[in-house]
């Protein structure tokens, strides 16, 4: 506990730091388990799970991994994304890495797409790289961008409605 009350404090300062001893040991302890929950955050947490009997209406958002179970009608934005072949997504999809094995009606971007077999998707895919295995179901059309993530989410759109309109007006 000294060298801890050393590295945190100058030299002269440790003998004003050695006379308040149960203060300065209980802030020590403190801070190192701060120190230790800082350094926590660090590993990934395990993925968030929506299971098969959940239906959420609304938005979803994080930095970590979503596996869908259930029915979600609403914009997911995730780190990875995970749809369930029982998992049903009416809304955009936007994440690094999106395995879908169910269904998803809405857009889908990410870097790494990956229908498997059993996914059925109705809308545009935009990704930087896709996989689509035998016996997925897809209608819509695809684009490579090389960040989809960013790249153009409501700006083409937009800047497509008004030059159309402007054509015509």
């Amino acid at each position: 506990m000294f060298s801890k009350s050393k590295i945190n404090e100058p030299g002269p300062k440790t003998e004003e730091a050695s006379a308040p001893k149960p203060a300065a040991p209980d802030t020590s302890r403190s801070s190192s388990t701060s120190e230790f929950k800082a350094s926590a955050p660090k590993a990934k947490p395990a993925a968030s799970i929506l299971s098969s009997d959940l239906h959420i209406t609304g938005n979803l958002k994080t930095t970590g991994d979503i596996n869908v179970e259930g029915t979600v009608e609403g914009d997911i934005r995730a780190h990875l994304l995970t749809v369930g072949e029982s998992a049903t997504i009416k809304g955009e999809v936007v994440a690094d890495d999106v395995v879908v094995n169910g269904r998803v009606v809405g857009r889908v971007r990410g870097l790494k797409v990956r229908l498997t077999a059993t996914a059925r998707v109705e809308g545009d895919i935009i990704h930087k790289t896709i996989a689509i295995e035998s016996g997925a179901h897809f209608e819509g059309s695809v684009q490579r961008q090389d960040d989809p993530l960013n790249g153009g989410k409501a700006k083409p759109v937009a800047a497509a409605a008004p030059a159309p309109a402007a054509s015509n007006g």
